[in-house]
């Protein structure tokens, strides 16, 4: 076994680690869609006024606050970021090389594909009633049949996309 699958079981073991902590402490589940809905709310107030997000069917559930997930979310990119540094593996890429030997170097659909992948991607995890990271981590561990079907739909969703989009065309080099 080599270092980096030694150090992907212990990510893997961290994580459910953490996720029994999470659980013992806040009495929640590890998620980050549902703080994601928070700060949007939060960005719509200015634009919209608070009495359109207060009253929006879909903002009314999770009302803009600080709490354990948006400090989770902000954990989460701040906790990548200090990783990649650390590691010396930080680069900035709008445009990754595989994308950009298939499509090429624009970026107007990259950036378009990334938005409407994201945007297919989460109102499917909250069609089941979750997100991505609580089904795929917090969910799956309980055992939730709607993590399993989330995931596992995601996963096949996942491997027929990257073929479709990335597999190499006869007689191409």
């Amino acid at each position: 076994m080599n270092s980096l699958q030694r150090r992907s079981y212990l990510v893997g073991i961290g994580i459910g680690i953490l996720s029994w902590i999470v659980f013992v402490v806040v009495n929640t589940p590890i998620g980050i869609t549902t703080a994601l809905s928070e700060i949007s709310g939060a960005a719509a107030m200015p634009i919209v006024g608070a009495e359109a997000v207060q009253t929006n069917p879909y903002w009314a559930k999770s009302m803009p606050q600080w709490n354990y997930g948006t400090l989770f979310l902000i954990g989460t990119f701040i906790g990548a970021l200090l990783s990649s540094l650390t590691s010396k593996s930080f680069r900035l890429e709008l445009i990754p090389i595989v994308w950009k030997e298939k499509f090429g170097s624009s970026y107007l659909p990259r950036i378009i594909s990334a938005f409407l992948g994201g945007i297919i991607v989460m109102y499917g995890a909250r069609l089941a009633g979750g997100c991505t990271s609580g089904h795929g981590i917090s969910g799956s561990l309980q055992l939730a049949l709607s993590s399993w079907v989330f995931f596992i739909v995601m996963f096949i969703t996942a491997l027929v996309t990257a073929r479709l989009m990335f597999s190499k065309k006869e007689g191409a080099k």
